[in-house]
């Protein structure tokens, strides 16, 4: 399946939007992975400026990631509660709260924009996080010769994506950073580990899959592909890597005690996601009682309050996603990160030999 995806390495550096670059991407697909870039923060006209630096700086295959979130429904009564809520915070940076909430970021399923785009460029890999697009979207991008992939953290999700003609499904353990790729955030989430989550599609899906969510280095990778993935997908593992957009504040935090303690917190974003514990996951403890807006209209909340910490010295407001693996980060550049995660995979296999 890794000629489908024009790879020689089971390794796939994670979308991340924000903190991948088309830099990095190219990094990793020059030295025989697969690189990606998430699209799902900005509109059609970005998504092309990101795709087509990518295609000036490698010849390979590279994946482009899309958010495909339920639309979001807007509750003004239950954010301006929210904003009275963050109204103190803002307070100690002498800020106010945004006056209303916006949808910052359009889904797939309601951009026909964006699906133009990809249709005409034709990446050579597209993937989906948090839900499915229609039928006639997915047969467009097939019908065009595009490799599709799509995160599941469920079997029941994991059906929904075979059923539907995806090429590849993305297991996505709890382990994982950034947000959960869940369906559905209002139902329950069994919470599932990476490697029991990548057993149980192995064992119950006919399509290949690749293991995602705390897996930092060749030994994790080696246990993935034991497991029967056919590649494992990481990214908190190369966001210190220089060719990152993640600020230094986040690169410090990531290389710090901090790394220790993540949290999986709705609060920032309006969804499920993974951060490392800073000021911002600390809310959650007094905010028990507060109704969250949906994804993505909370998540202008957090990036404008994150902007008033920042403005005066504090950076702990930060969307800083990183996975449970996060302590085993390393800073090297994003080709020779991927060189030395091919060593351990090597060093991995004799041993058990």
């Amino acid at each position: 399946m890794l000629h489908r995806l024009d790879i020689a390495l089971p390794i796939i550096q994670a979308p991340m939007a924000g903190v991948s670059t088309p830099t990095m991407a190219a990094e990793v697909c020059n030295a025989g992975g697969l690189g990606s870039i998430g699209v799902g923060a900005t509109n059609a006209d970005g998504a092309r400026n990101m795709i087509d630096e990518v295609k000036s700086r490698t010849d390979r295959a590279f994946n482009v990631n899309v958010f495909a979130h339920k639309t979001a429904k807007a509750s003004p009564e239950n954010e301006a509660a929210w904003l009275e809520y963050l109204k103190p915070v803002f307070a100690e940076f002498d800020a106010e709260p945004p006056a209303r909430l916006r949808t910052i970021y359009k889904s797939f399923i309601d951009d026909p924009d964006m699906l133009s785009l990809l249709l005409e460029v034709k990446p050579a890999v597209v993937s989906f996080h948090f839900g499915l697009p229609a039928a006639g979207a997915i047969a467009a991008l097939k019908q065009a010769g595009i490799t599709l992939l799509a995160t599941a953290t469920s079997l029941d999700e994991a059906r929904k994506i075979e059923a539907a003609g995806i090429d590849v499904i993305v297991a996505q353990g709890i382990e994982a950073g950034g947000h959960r790729g869940i369906f559905d955030p209002a139902v329950y989430d069994e919470g599932l580990g990476t490697f029991a989550l990548t057993r149980l599609l192995v064992r119950h899906c006919k399509v290949p899959v690749v293991a995602a969510g705390g897996i930092m280095d060749g030994a994790g990778i080696a246990a993935a592909l034991d497991l029967g993935a056919i590649a494992a997908q990481i990214g908190t593992a190369f966001i210190r890597c220089p060719e990152s957009a993640a600020d230094d504040a986040y690169r410090r935090a990531l290389g710090g005690p901090g790394a220790f303690h993540t949290r999986l917190t709705s609060i920032i974003s309006g969804r499920p996601a993974r951060a490392l514990a800073n000021r911002f996951t600390a809310l959650q403890e007094s905010a028990r009682d507060q109704v969250v807006p949906e994804y993505p209209i909370a998540y202008d909340a957090g990036k404008a309050l994150n902007a008033a910490g920042k403005a005066q010295g504090e950076y702990g407001f930060g969307a800083q996603w990183a996975g449970q693996g996060a302590p085993l980060s390393r800073a090297l550049p994003a080709a020779e990160l991927v060189a030395t995660l091919v060593r351990e995979i090597e060093d991995a296999a004799s041993v058990r030999m």
